[in-house]
């Protein structure tokens, strides 16, 4: 009853904690320099969006009326809390506002386009890591200090230290064609080819299979030392725990004192990483599907920022916002199924 008491407490913070979280969000967007007011002014007078984001000297060059205009067409001549209250009720948390960039199409609709493809993308580095990771913890943890632990921490670190983008741009290099005499396996950029709607279902998928394995692979590479380490780390932890000695004392084999008792409290801390499930179609993934070209969230929401396009990056913002507060809540509830004995309530 006091861990469904704790979870209804953090479900209702979940209300309080997104509107915090967007206040702030909307607020510092409105003064940042060259929004959709500044850029229609810039076009006005036949300058690009760089020289927009600039801000300076447009009411020079323009009457007050036709910038009080601009602004009103925007919604910018209403205060700021208006304004936010428009879009947190009115338009349902910016979903239904149209795009500053594309105006025939609210910001609902140019996430939904994209959404498929980051849940494809994300979804799928997301389990490989932990499919990968976790095992090769495991490995290392009952070998600690062989020479397989020496060699594959050193592939770890190799990988972990350099950057998605550059060994992004390094694949490509090497496996796309890019480069004379280098290997012409993979496509060099976006999800699928074109004719993709034409070919079986078979087809479909290995084109899909062809086009996300090397962004896939930069993704679960980048994740490989954080949760390689966190998990042989943690197991050796219990390993050398009183508990796991009792077990040998009185009897029991080395075997089943680790897959029986060790290996099972080593988890809680992966499980904090778990919160990340849900919002895996947002994180990580920005400058990987840049490098590849890939439509998905991230690169949605770069474009956004870069174009100040408000009603998109605050929709992706709210629902980032949203599934990554629940997102930590599933995570305390995995610490449940992990280790009943965890109570939550202070003593």
């Amino acid at each position: 009853m006091e861990r469904l008491d704790y979870f209804i407490k953090r479900l209702l913070l979940v209300i309080p904690t997104f509107i915090g979280i967007t206040i702030l969000c909307f607020t510092m967007i409105q003064f940042v320099p060259g929004g959709p007011v500044e850029q229609a002014i810039m076009q006005m007078k036949g300058l690009g969006e760089g020289e927009a984001r600039g801000g300076s000297g447009t009411a020079q060059t323009i009457s007050e009326k036709q910038r009080r205009e601009i602004e009103a067409y925007y919604g910018f001549d209403r205060p700021v809390y208006k304004r936010y209250w428009q879009w947190l009720v009115k338009d349902r948390v910016g979903m239904n506002m149209p795009s500053y960039k594309f105006p025939n199409k609210t910001a609902w609709q140019l996430i939904k386009e994209r959404f498929n493809v980051s849940l494809i993308f994300g979804l799928t580095g997301f389990l490989l890591s932990y499919l990968v990771c976790i095992p090769l913890g495991i490995f290392k943890a009952l070998r600690h200090n062989s020479l397989f632990d020496l060699v594959s921490s050193v592939v770890v670190f190799v990988g972990y230290a350099i950057p998605a983008f550059a060994m992004g741009m390094v694949l490509k290099m090497l496996l796309c064609g890019t480069v004379e005499g280098m290997w012409d396996v993979f496509p060099i950029s976006g999800f699928y080819s074109e004719g993709f709607h034409d070919l079986t279902p078979l087809g479909k998928t290995k084109d899909i299979f062809m086009h996300m394995f090397l962004p896939v692979l930069c993704y679960v590479i980048g994740n490989f030392a954080v949760l390689t380490l966190l998990m042989k780390n943690s197991l050796i932890e219990q390993i050398s725990k009183d508990y796991i000695r009792t077990v040998m004392a009185k009897g029991g084999s080395f075997s089943r004192a680790v897959w029986g008792h060790a290996f099972r409290n080593s988890l809680i801390p992966i499980a904090t990483g778990m919160s990340g499930i849900l919002t895996v179609m947002f994180a990580g993934s920005v400058i990987i599907e840049q490098v590849f070209e890939i439509p998905g969230m991230g690169r949605l929401s770069l474009e956004a920022i870069v174009g100040r396009d408000y009603p998109v990056f605050m929709g992706i913002l709210s629902l980032t916002s949203i599934l990554g507060l629940i997102g930590n809540i599933f995570s305390d509830f995995l610490y449940v199924l992990i280790d009943p004995r965890i109570n939550f309530q202070k003593s």
